[in-house]
């Protein structure tokens, strides 16, 4: 079974670096030519039937993840689930699915017509966590999509890939807090996220992030390629609870300024 999550892992890596390349730069400056834990990788789905939260999931929960927590994002308008393996080495995962329902008549449409365009039973797929997008979209649609929810823009753009992958800074050997992260990740020349400070939460809530802002990619629409934010990468500090473990779940107030590491400059 670790075989199995390990293939996995490796594919959604994989299908990540094609339009995150930065990733790998960043992997090495901080691994300095060992190991970087993965603490864990984030999706963004749709809350429709054929594709929602509960689907990719699944795909999960078949290699011997478990549910550990929920959380709500009402301005956002999303609902979110992580699911942890009882290996802890094993990176957790982040799905949150958009709460379609929401937002205009207009959004609606789209997002139908996209999933529509999937072939049935896609992401019952083996590949699915890292098979991209299943339908042609015009960049007019994009920024339709932008204007309301750039969730929704960059979900439609990329289709089915880890949102961002994440480094455990608890398990680095060349560092031991976030801001030293932050500040060899700048001195690298990445560009960091700055919503609500460099550094989202704090001892108190048992959990430090930062991130990178997303790379820029290009992506084949239907009237043309355009170059658009892909993918980024995370820096976790988790502190320990009460009984020495440390925390594993997600700070919601933190993981909502996460999401605005892929809004444009």
């Amino acid at each position: 079974m670790t075989a199995q999550i390990t293939s996995l892992f490796e594919n959604i890596w994989q299908n990540y670096l094609e339009v995150t390349p930065s990733a790998e730069k960043v992997h090495q400056l901080l691994g300095s030519g060992t190991d970087v834990i993965n603490d864990h990788v984030a999706y963004r789905t749709f809350n429709i039937a054929s594709v929602n939260l509960d689907k990719l999931a699944q795909h999960l929960l078949n290699l011997g993840y478990k549910e550990c927590g929920e959380y709500h994002f009402e301005a956002k308008c999303l609902y979110a689930k992580h699911f942890e393996h009882q290996d802890t080495t094993l990176p957790k995962v982040f799905i949150s699915e958009l709460l379609v329902e929401k937002f205009s008549p207009q959004v609606q449409s789209i997002v139908t017509k996209l999933v529509e365009q999937m072939d049935e039973g896609a992401a019952e797929q083996e590949n699915f966590l890292y098979s991209g997008k299943h339908w042609s979209i015009s960049f007019e649609d994009y920024k339709t999509l932008l204007a309301e929810s750039e969730y929704a823009a960059w979900l439609s753009a990329w289709g089915f890939r880890a949102n961002h992958f994440t480094v455990s800074i608890n398990h680095l050997e060349n560092y031991t807090c976030i801001n030293a992260v932050n500040d060899a990740v700048k001195d690298g020349g990445f560009a960091l996220n700055t919503v609500g400070g460099e550094v989202k939460g704090d001892e108190t809530v048992k959990l430090e992030q930062s991130s990178t802002m997303a790379d820029l990619s290009p992506v084949e629409f239907s009237d043309g390629i355009k170059e658009i934010p892909s993918c980024f990468y995370e820096f976790a500090l988790r502190y320990p609870l009460a009984n020495g473990e440390l925390y594993s779940g997600f700070v919601a107030a933190s993981a909502d300024k996460i999401f605005e590491s892929t809004n444009a400059a």
